[in-house]
């Protein structure tokens, strides 16, 4: 007996950051996805993984501590089922997956969900939706060391196709937003690999914990806009203040156009944000910078920096009929480049980027 499940990679359209700071989120699920499928074995205590993708394969028994490899987050998963009281067989989880790693669609909690629900629908486990996000988020937080927030995971085991997700983190509350008609997002991977454990993505998060403490908040969700104090705070939690309040409102600013099929005024929120993860966030890099100026010169209605920074992806609103002629001209001008989504193409290696578009 055997059971698979699957879990998308994820486009943050506007939102960056916020959720570990109990803000609001708008992301969407892409259409490349991790499939994990899990088995019973006769070896309680032994875990036997398989990454197809990779072409690895580990077996862990007794000692299920971490190992600083790909193994951590499907292990992770399975570590805090064990928290939660579950009793476990032998299992044996094989890993195939279309999302590109290092890209910033979240190619960990694709991962941690799709174990999570596989391993749910294998033993018939009751859990809902939400506590796969909440597991998967401790997982990768708690047992793999990235201090992650809510978005991802969320994204990852509650969004559908087609559609926004608006998802305050402060409560876990959401709901759908519809995508605009006659427009696609279209998500650029740089080439550049990012990866959260070695980039400054910690730091800013310490940033904001300390800005939080030093205006007596729990996070920074709860500054009240044009409070006097933030000024007063050490460089640069200014700024980092500054970015989450600004991205909050863009968030609500750009559902507010979603729903009204405002795609320009969603062009111009996008490239605020960018701007603002730029200049007062600090996580995006020249290169990046280069691509969403490129994008727009090759009309892209906005663009933007997604994911954690440092590398990684841009996503861009295009109207569905330049779609084509954008992504040419884009690869040409920036040939480490790949297109991940609206159309699945295979990755290119991660390559540094050779023009400025």
């Amino acid at each position: 007996m055997s059971a698979s499940a699957s879990a998308p990679a994820r486009a943050n359209l506007i939102g960056e950051h916020t959720d570990y700071n109990g803000g609001y989120v708008l992301p969407m699920p892409l259409d490349c996805a991790t499939t994990v499928t899990a088995k019973r074995t006769g070896r309680t205590g032994t875990v036997a993984l398989e990454s197809r993708t990779l072409n690895r394969r580990a077996e862990i028994a007794g000692d299920w501590s971490r190992r600083g490899d790909w193994t951590d987050y499907p292990l992770g998963c399975l570590v805090m089922l064990r928290g939660r009281g579950i009793d476990l067989p032998g299992l044996s989880l094989t890993i195939d997956s279309t999302v590109p790693m290092g890209a910033g669609v979240s190619s960990s909690a694709a991962l941690e969900v799709a174990t999570l629900k596989a391993v749910r629908a294998l033993l018939d486990l009751e859990i809902g939706d939400v506590e796969i996000a909440l597991l998967a988020q401790r997982a990768e937080s708690e047992f793999v060391g990235v201090p992650c927030g809510i978005m991802d995971q969320m994204i990852a085991s509650l969004g559908r196709g087609g559609e926004a997700l608006l998802i305050d983190t402060r409560d876990l509350s959401r709901r759908p937003v519809p995508l605009p008609d006659g427009h696609v997002f279209a998500v650029l991977h740089s080439g550049i690999a990012h990866k959260l454990s070695e980039s400054g993505y910690a730091d800013r998060r310490r940033d904001c914990t300390e800005a939080a403490r030093l205006l007596g908040v729990a996070t920074l969700r709860d500054v009240a806009s044009g409070d006097e104090r933030v000024a007063n705070l050490p460089a640069p939690l200014p700024r980092r203040v500054r970015h989450v309040l600004t991205e909050n409102a863009r968030v609500l600013a750009t559902v507010q156009a979603m729903e009204a099929n405002d795609a320009e005024r969603i062009g111009r929120l996008m490239l605020e944000s960018h701007a603002s993860q730029r200049d007062d966030f600090e996580v995006s890099i020249p290169e990046i910078d280069a691509l969403v100026d490129a994008a727009m010169r090759h009309g892209a209605v906005g663009a933007r920096l997604t994911g954690g920074g440092f590398g990684g992806s841009i996503v861009a609103l295009l109207r569905s009929a330049d779609l084509d002629g954008w992504s040419r001209a884009m690869q040409a001008g920036f040939p480490g480049t790949s297109l991940i989504s609206p159309r699945q193409v295979t990755p290119l290696p991660p390559l540094p980027l050779k023009g400025r578009g």
